[in-house]
């Protein structure tokens, strides 16, 4: 058995990390915190009551190395990567979900804020599996992907090649209220959600950034992306439709079946995908269709399983030499 613990318990997706967890066979919940301490985790969950209790810990790093191998992070972008360099440094292997690693130092702080711990950024990996199997397994610092970002760049790898980047790739992406947290905003308030769709930041998400630097480094192409998000009236789900030019007609199906073969936790579909058919599961699912040269790529997750939660215990199995796929969930919430 491997000891973990869980920083930043109490949002959508430290109560994920919770319920894979409390059933992993071979890590052991040993501290859970948040900033202010609670008497038990049913303060913050009540769901839990008689499956999981604990005491609620002000997070501290110390006590962390005591009791735990390898800690999760959820919590919020500038705050992760100073208690990041603390857990590090006394030797625990942390799974960060939030962004403060996940992206190169300038495209960090041109979006993000200055960064307080330059050198663990240089040797985190970058948690997408299907890109970073093997440097994973050997890492102590992994940077969970957003959600947006683990939905198109999962689309759009098996093209990069064929991807004419004279043009620009316009994505049109949706998620579920949980990707904007548990904090209740003007936006999230159900009265302007429910039966209601708009986007939000277009062209200005700092996913997009992350898209762009992710798909340099797999192809050395700097790729025009427009990204635009929207926020639909689910609680959870995820679902990117992407459109650009290719250099050449292709069958892009055989092209996905060929490029995902090996991989456990991508289904390739012959007809455009939902988000109830992945909703609870750690699975891409993806559709492709070509016309002529033109290529549309339909892309879908749970945002806060595969998009953060049971994509960090995948990389958590991977770093602590378990299999990938351990506790993992596959069985969607449907109907």
């Amino acid at each position: 058995m491997t000891n973990v613990a869980i920083v930043g318990v109490s949002g959508y997706t430290g109560l994920e990390l919770l319920k894979i967890l409390i059933h992993h066979p071979k890590f052991n919940i040993t501290y859970v915190a948040n900033s202010s301490g609670e008497k038990s985790i049913l303060d913050l969950h009540p769901s839990l009551c008689g499956i999981f209790e604990a005491p609620v810990m002000i997070a501290d790093a110390k006590e962390i190395a005591k009791c735990a191998k390898l800690a999760f992070l959820a919590l919020p972008h500038r705050s992760s990567m100073g208690f990041a360099k603390e857990l590090l440094d006394l030797g625990v292997k942390v799974v960060d979900l939030s962004a403060d690693y996940r992206l190169e130092l300038e495209t960090y702080e041109q979006h993000y804020c200055p960064h307080i711990d330059k050198k663990n950024l240089k040797k985190a990996i970058y948690g997408l599996p299907e890109m970073y199997r093997e440097e994973i397994k050997k890492s102590s610092l992994v940077a969970n992907p957003g959600c947006y970002p683990t939905a198109s760049i999962l689309a759009l790898l098996p093209f990069v090649d064929m991807i004419d980047e004279n043009y620009p790739i316009f994505i049109d992406a949706k998620s579920g209220v949980t990707g904007a947290g548990k904090k209740c905003s003007n936006n999230t308030h159900f009265v302007s959600i429910n039966e209601n769709i708009f986007a939000y930041n277009p062209f200005k998400h700092r996913h997009e950034p992350e898209i762009v630097e992710k798909l340099y480094k797999k192809s050395g192409k700097i790729f025009d992306i427009n990204f635009v998000p929207h926020l639909i009236p689910a609680s959870r789900g995820e679902m990117i439709d992407a459109y650009m030019l290719i250099k050449e007609d292709i069958d892009p199906i055989k092209i996905l079946k060929a490029y995902y073969k090996n991989e456990p936790f991508i289904r390739i579909f012959d007809k455009p995908v939902d988000i109830k058919s992945c909703s609870g599961t750690n699975f891409c699912d993806i559709f492709a269709k070509c016309q002529d040269k033109k290529l549309y790529i339909n892309s879908t997750i749970d945002n806060i399983l595969r998009g953060s939660s049971s994509q960090a215990i995948a990389n958590a199995n991977l770093m602590c030499g378990y299999d990938e796929s351990l506790a993992i969930p596959t069985i969607a919430y449907v109907p």
